[in-house]
């Protein structure tokens, strides 16, 4: 049974410089206005009790992906089926700065749904297994990225959700608490856990994912068991080191500004059907700007005909 499918998956992202522009660009729409493809044409099946690694390099779409799936952000086109609980674990990821790390920790289970008794029953286990006893009391803004880490992997797991998704949260911290986070890994997938795993770190990825998928600038390169894909990775990345410093930033900026001239290259009826939502969206609100002035012209006459009846009943 799979627990999650992702079906022809685009993202695209406003490149206007202003909120202004972007509410003039709904409001008339024009034409090949600069966007960017996080994630283009993405699809995969994962089932349940599978842990998958998501690589590429740098700007290649991992937490994008990673977004979409936990419905933090929506796709731009494409469809995403979850069956079950997600939980996105990423450095600070959801923690609010000013608050305190058991304020946050009643926060995001109270938006979790959790009652106050659940609350009060799981916070010394997520202090516990943090280790952050001395440090609970004080602000977000003080913790480092390795404290960040562990206090969202601590909430994460407390939650106890049906699919896990980790967001590079594994890349800071010492080794004693990775151990501490890799031995809760293995628990989760002993009891059937669905579990996305991004990292840059290939050996971590290869020891916990049963598959990999490769993306490469939005686009899955390659989707296959996790010892094939890791090698052909490992592969790719030694040649582009290989590549001088010049070489490597005319790589990536070509890549990238495929990204961004790849919405050209869309489907017609994609785009068609977002200038039909465009203009359906339009229309609604010229229909609302029309029924609003004409109901304040029915006040204002209504108004009018209350002070005649008014004043002819003082006679």
């Amino acid at each position: 049974m799979n627990s999650v499918e992702v079906n022809h998956v685009f993202k695209q992202y406003s490149m206007l410089t202003s909120q202004s522009r972007e509410l003039l660009a709904l409001l008339k729409p024009v034409k090949n206005q600069p966007a960017f493809l996080a994630l283009q044409d993405v699809s995969f099946q994962v089932k349940k009790g599978e842990t998958v690694g998501l690589i590429g390099l740098n700007g290649s779409g991992k937490s994008t992906l990673s977004n979409v799936l936990a419905g933090i952000v929506p796709p731009t086109s494409g469809e995403v089926k979850i069956k079950g609980e997600v939980s996105l674990l990423a450095i600070g990821a959801g923690l609010k700065p000013t608050l305190s790390g058991v304020e946050n920790i009643r926060m995001k289970c109270l938006m979790l749904g959790y009652s106050t008794k659940e609350i009060n029953r799981m916070i010394p286990e997520i202090i516990e297994f943090a280790g952050l006893q001395s440090f609970i009391h004080q602000p977000i803004k003080r913790y480092s990225s390795g404290m960040k880490a562990r206090l969202g992997f601590a909430i994460a797991i407390q939650i106890d959700p049906d699919i896990l998704i980790i967001d590079e949260a594994l890349s800071v911290g010492d080794t004693t608490f990775h151990k501490k986070c890799t031995d809760k890994i293995k628990e989760f997938q002993a009891l059937g856990k669905t579990i996305f795993f991004v990292s840059h770190a290939m050996s971590q990825v290869q020891n916990l994912c049963d598959r990999i998928i490769w993306l490469h600038y939005g686009e899955v390169r390659l989707d296959g068991p996790a010892d094939e894909v890791g090698l052909a990775y490992s592969k790719f990345v030694h040649q582009f080191n290989k590549l001088s410093e010049e070489e490597k930033k005319t790589y990536q900026a070509d890549s990238k500004q495929h990204q961004m001239q790849a919405k050209m290259a869309r489907s017609v009826a994609a785009d068609q059907k977002a200038n039909s939502l465009t203009w359906l969206y339009q229309g609604g609100l010229a229909v609302w700007i029309i029924f609003s002035a004409a109901c304040m012209e029915v006040s204002e006459f209504s108004a009018k005909i209350y002070d005649f009846i008014g004043h002819f009943l003082k006679f």
